[in-house]
């Protein structure tokens, strides 16, 4: 990668926009397009013009796939939860990792960093900036030219025939008719955030969950309380804290911190390549395992919290139930104390559940979930695990009852949402373009094999000659050969 990079140091992104173009020309990119048009249908939507959703087009596109539309929600620059929720300082992940670059050393964050910056800067970076990835993804989309259409929401599937129409509204409004449709909606892209029944009661003014847009500004001088202690609990805290706060207490169920990340103990090409293939009681017991002993907050984000005097850790504070009290939230706890605060924020995360997404309307209880294949052993039990959706080996959703919505077989589940079923290979930096090849081969099967009539026709059809006649001329055998022939059998 050194020496690869080497002409391209400190020398702009124009010098490595012309090095990626040649790179992409040397390997005939995009491929040849080789799937028949149908008429006002669209081959492939995307949801989603985030990381997921870039590198599943660049996939597609690699597989000769050019009818795809990709759409997003949000507005230009903004897809993602980067400049959003994200409220973390860097990413978790190592800086060196390849990310959404399928394969192409020019599409890397590395390369695109030191084509700006250089090698030296490079060597001191320790984590990447959140801010900067998502400079380095607008960059991605620009340099690929990825046609995402901004401030489009998908609202509701349901099958049109063999196809599938998508009713959208925002800048566009009205139907489209897609062959295949593909979620690649991020980390709360089959459910939503994780909001407890203790809430139930407080009102909304008093608490927030950490996806939701906070008033950080708002709670200067004020006691906060936030619920759990992962990444995204600490990363609201110290937003929290830097705004002012009077003081902020993480209420954490568990006895003690989580400071091991398991997964990453076995990050690996094998588990990446090989999870999907193991037994369930394997891939459950790895992924209840991972819950069970939970991600740990990264190290930076814990000590831009605990460097305030006003930061607290609270543990084995199992919250049961929270009351407005005062002109703010009384917090009860099963070890029989309480605490009163006057914001509340959940760190809570986010629950998988096919119900909470208004796109499947009633059909997402006919999506088939883990708890309705596989029951754990005691001990291993998890209802969080058991919501997740049990997906077909190409992503796409399973029919809970055969023969009721069989048109789920075309909706591809990119995103966090596939964890239990294949891996890390759909929401998370480092399996992400391996998850992004394996979903363009799953698609570009289906398609090919609902064409084959088509591509059968194509080859009878096809009468391009290599040869035109004047490559050789007709002779006759000679008599003598033809007796020596004749003698020899």
């Amino acid at each position: 990668m050194t020496k690869i990079l080497s002409s391209i140091d400190s020398q702009g992104l124009a010098v490595l926009e012309a090095r990626l173009k040649d790179d992409l020309d040397l390997l005939c990119y995009p491929s040849k397009d080789w799937i028949p048009r149908r008429a006002d249908v669209t081959d492939v939507v995307i949801i989603g013009g985030g990381m997921c959703g870039m590198v599943a087009w660049l996939a597609l596109r690699t597989g000769g796939i050019h009818n795809i539309r990709v759409l997003d929600r949000a507005t230009k620059g903004y897809e993602g939860p980067w400049l959003g929720y994200a409220r973390m300082e860097t990413l978790r992940s190592p800086k060196f990792l390849t990310g959404p670059a399928f394969g192409h050393g020019s599409l890397t964050f590395q390369a695109w960093f030191r084509a700006q910056f250089g090698t030296k800067d490079w060597d001191e970076l320790d984590k990447i900036p959140r801010t900067m990835w998502m400079d380095y993804l607008c960059w991605y989309r620009k340099v690929l030219k990825i046609p995402i259409e901004n401030n489009v929401s998908v609202d509701h599937v349901e099958p049109d025939g063999d196809l599938l129409r998508l009713t959208v509204s925002g800048a566009e409004t009205g139907t489209i008719q897609t062959r295949k449709l593909i979620f690649a909606t991020g980390r709360d892209g089959t459910g939503g955030p994780n909001i407890p029944e203790f809430m139930k009661e407080l009102p909304k003014h008093l608490w927030a969950h950490s996806a939701d847009e906070i008033d950080f500004a708002a709670l200067k001088e004020k006691r906060v309380a936030v619920i759990g202690v992962g990444a995204s609990a600490v990363d609201n805290s110290a937003e929290a804290l830097e705004h002012g706060a009077a003081e902020v207490r993480h209420l954490v169920r568990r006895k003690e911190m989580p400071t091991i990340n398991k997964m990453m103990g076995i990050g690996s090409y094998g588990f990446t390549a090989g999870y999907a293939a193991l037994p369930d009681e394997w891939r459950w017991r790895f992924m209840q395992y991972s819950f069970a002993t939970q991600t740990p907050s990264p190290r930076g984000s814990t000590l831009r919290v605990s460097h305030h005097p006003n930061a607290y850790f609270h543990f084995d504070k199992a919250t049961t139930r929270i009351d407005q009290s005062g002109g703010g939230a009384l917090l009860h706890f099963a070890d029989g104390t309480s605490y009163q605060a006057d914001f509340v924020i959940l760190g809570t995360g986010f629950v998988i559940d096919p119900m909470a997404r208004t796109e499947f309307g009633e059909t997402a209880a006919e999506i088939l979930l883990w708890h309705d294949v596989y029951t754990p052993p005691a001990g291993e039990e998890s209802a969080d695990l058991g919501r997740f959706p049990y997906l077909n080996s190409d992503f796409t959703f399973r029919e809970k009852n055969p023969g009721k919505a069989p048109w789920l077989k075309n909706v591809y589940c990119f995103n966090y949402g596939a964890s239990a079923s294949l891996g890390k290979v759909s929401g998370d930096i480092p399996g992400i373009s391996d998850g992004a090849a394996w979903l363009s081969r799953s698609v570009a099967a289906s398609l090919y094999g609902e064409d084959i009539e088509a591509h059968w026709q194509g080859m009878q059809d096809y009468d391009t000659p290599e040869l035109h006649g004047d490559e050789w001329q007709p002779t006759e055998l000679p008599l003598e050969a033809q007796r020596r022939e004749s003698e020899a059998v």
